[in-house]
């Protein structure tokens, strides 16, 4: 199991290593050359995102769709990840991560368009789409859809479900004593209760839930910086010239450098909203819009909260909270976090706490349909086919829970790394080579101002 480990730990840093890194930046830049800043509309698109389109074909609202999709994406990643690219990249890695969040909107957006564009109506009445129908039906590459399905569906069982239930149950018995098993039970009674309804009662409890653990997180976030006010400025000062200049920032930094400051940047920042990933779309897919570029402009909404809010508040938090208290030791990211909370008084680490266990559960949340959606992609023969795939998927994903749960995923983590890697390749090749297709139904719909029109569906 050492060798099986060792093999998947290389393997995850060569797949994430510059050669991705440099595929998924170049896609964003390229993306938003290509569709004339798309990052212009966020206000559009925050506007349509809490707007009901009644007009709009799909199972669950623009709102329902991006909630999901934000479930999924916000997680621990957000806390810790971003502790972790400073106490390896130093202050510096903040910008680098956020500028990757600004970028990558246009990539979220594309991502969006295309799950819109070539979504299908499944035998159960369901909207189906993402990666592996844009794939197949706009570039006839079957062969690398079934790939991307076949990657998600493993991706799904790790970074969704396994590790993330194991996340929640370490943190409840070191933080309360609770013992793994009891905590696992609960887990899997509690994500049955929700899952088993489909993606309307998981995008109707996302509805809920997101917007309440990313305001009292990005609450919390406000009350230290109030604390470390002096250092806010300073700190801000800090984060731009180490990301050219990581020796400014002195201390334990000195050994930083300007690429890996960018590197573990880049890298957490691109983790963290999964823009080029290919997870998010497949909810896209399933909203009620009237035309592609509304969810895609929806979508975009998602990265800019995930990581141009979230994450860069917490990168501010952190290093306003090193110049504030110099007895912080960042060489461990996660120790970093919890020391900057609890400066808070008496509600500091509970407030962490909580913030890790709803972020990793809305993170099995939203996981639970991507994985549904790639299972039921693979199994397409049979008239009631996508019912019994659910069915199947949903049951399998709750025991998976358990055992995530109570035992040791250090080798889970690397091969769920390798997957969300492999994942992004095929999603990729569809983004680049029907660039075009996301060109056009922008120019027809957005530069045209023609938002409000009705599709043609398929």
């Amino acid at each position: 199991m050492d060798s099986i480990n060792d093999f998947f730990s290389w393997l995850s840093s060569v797949l994430w290593g510059w050669p991705m890194i440099i595929l998924l930046l170049g896609t964003h830049l390229y993306l938003t050359v290509r569709l004339r800043v798309p990052q212009r509309k966020l206000l559009l698109g925050i506007r349509l995102s809490v707007k009901k389109d009644h007009k709009g074909a799909g199972d669950v609202s623009q709102f329902g769709a991006l909630a999901t999709a934000l479930a999924a994406t916000i997680g621990t990643g957000n806390i810790v990840g971003v502790a972790t690219a400073v106490a390896l990249g130093g202050p510096g890695a903040v910008l680098w991560c956020w500028l990757t969040g600004i970028f990558g909107m246009s990539t979220k957006y594309a991502e969006g368009l295309l799950a819109v564009k070539y979504r299908v109506r499944g035998s159960d009445g369901r909207t189906y789409g993402g990666p592996m129908y844009a794939l197949e039906r706009g570039l006839g590459m079957k062969w690398l859809a079934l790939l991307f399905a076949v990657f998600t569906a493993l991706a799904s069982f790790g970074i969704g479900c396994t590790v993330q239930a194991n996340s929640i149950a370490l943190l409840a018995n070191e933080t309360f004593g609770i013992p793994t098993w009891v905590v696992g039970v609960f887990v899997c009674v509690l994500t049955a209760s929700v899952i088993l309804g489909g993606v309307k009662a998981i995008a109707r409890v996302c509805m809920v839930l997101v917007p309440f653990m990313a305001l009292l997180y990005v609450a919390g976030c406000i009350v230290i910086l109030c604390m470390n006010g002096n250092y806010v400025w300073p700190a801000v000062q800090l984060i731009v010239r180490s990301a050219f200049n990581p020796s400014a920032a002195g201390g334990g930094f000195v050994g930083a450098t300007v690429m890996m400051a960018a590197r573990y940047g880049i890298a957490r920042g691109l983790f963290s909203n999964e823009s080029g990933m290919g997870s998010a779309p497949i909810v896209a897919a399933a909203a009620q819009t009237r035309n592609p570029v509304r969810q895609a402009l929806v979508s975009s909404t998602g990265t800019f909260w995930d990581t141009v809010i979230i994450c860069a508040l917490t990168g501010l938090v952190l290093v306003s909270s090193i110049l504030a208290y110099p007895d912080i030791t960042f060489a461990d990211g996660a120790a970093l976090t919890k020391v900057a909370f609890s400066k808070i008084p008496y509600v500091g680490a509970p407030l962490l706490a909580f913030g890790i266990l709803t972020f990793a559960f809305s993170t099995i949340l939203g996981w639970s349909y991507y994985g549904e959606s790639a299972v039921n992609y693979l199994e397409v023969s049979g008239e009631k086919t996508e019912v019994r795939s659910s069915r199947f998927y949903r049951i399998l994903y709750i025991v998976a829970l358990f055992f995530g749960s109570i035992i040791n995923l250090d080798i889970i983590w690397n091969i769920a790394d390798c997957m969300n890697a492999l994942m992004a390749i095929p999603n990729l090749v569809a983004l680049l080579l029907l660039s075009g297709v996301a060109a056009a139904e922008t120019r027809k719909y957005l530069w045209a101002g023609r938002i409000d029109d009705a599709m043609e569906e398929d």
